[in-house]
């Protein structure tokens, strides 16, 4: 009828689907451990370095029986859940609805849709016991510094934060050491958080030494 307000679009109503979303996250992904996530952008063709190395650390992670989880998407995302599923291994994409450029790949064996980004990377955080972070843009950066923040202010567990790729990362990397260093902004010991490397293996032993102690269990972030 004209002038009906469509209840779906109220506030009371979207906090019912994000509810909902966070019980399916908590659901089906718990018996995903362990587990790390891999980062990168969806941007990233088939042919790119980037995408054969994120295949093959997500190769590596699934023979060690880690599950990999990643956004779902193309580019990175693809090359990691393609490289754990060619291994045998879980395969998890955790798709969010975009209007351009989140076409979900077909190499997950465990696929999930989020409409919510907060319920989506909430996700990331406490199923995962490492974040592998290959060059990406905005939405890569969000989940790194993100994920740096969480440890910093002792909201989550500390866990790995690895970057590969270092020519990538050398400028981004210089600026957090001589200007947010340099101003103050954060403390030397930050520095500490992130490793970076080129190296497959020395990315999957960057993560695997915290999976072994903490017992395959993820950081469990309060809510």
């Amino acid at each position: 009828m004209p002038g009906t307000r469509d209840f779906t679009k109220e506030h009371p109503w979207r906090i019912l689907r994000i509810m909902s979303e966070f019980v399916e996250g908590f659901e089906d992904l718990m018996s995903v451990q362990p587990a790390v996530s891999i980062f990168g952008s969806a941007r990233t063709p088939e042919s790119s370095p980037y995408y054969a190395l994120a295949r093959d650390v997500a190769a590596r992670f699934a023979k060690r029986g880690i599950s990999v989880i990643t956004g779902g998407g193309p580019g990175i995302m693809e090359a990691a859940n393609r490289g754990a599923a060619e291994a045998g291994g879980v395969s998890v994409g955790l798709n969010i609805n975009l209007p351009m450029e989140q076409t979900p790949n077909k190499y997950q064996n465990l696929s999930m849709d989020f409409r919510y980004f907060m319920a989506r990377k909430y996700m990331f955080v406490y199923h995962s016991m490492a974040f592998i972070i290959f060059p990406g843009g905005y939405g890569t950066m969000d989940e790194l510094f993100e994920a740096l923040t969480l440890i910093q202010t002792h909201r989550s567990p500390r866990f790995p934060v690895v970057l590969a790729g270092t020519k990538y990362w050398r400028k981004m990397l210089e600026f957090i050491s001589e200007t947010l260093l340099g101003e103050g902004c954060i403390s030397p010991e930050d520095l500490q958080l992130i490793t970076t490397t080129d190296d497959p293996e020395e990315i999957v032993q960057a993560a695997t030494p915290d999976i072994k102690a903490r017992g395959g269990r993820p950081g469990l972030p309060p809510l």
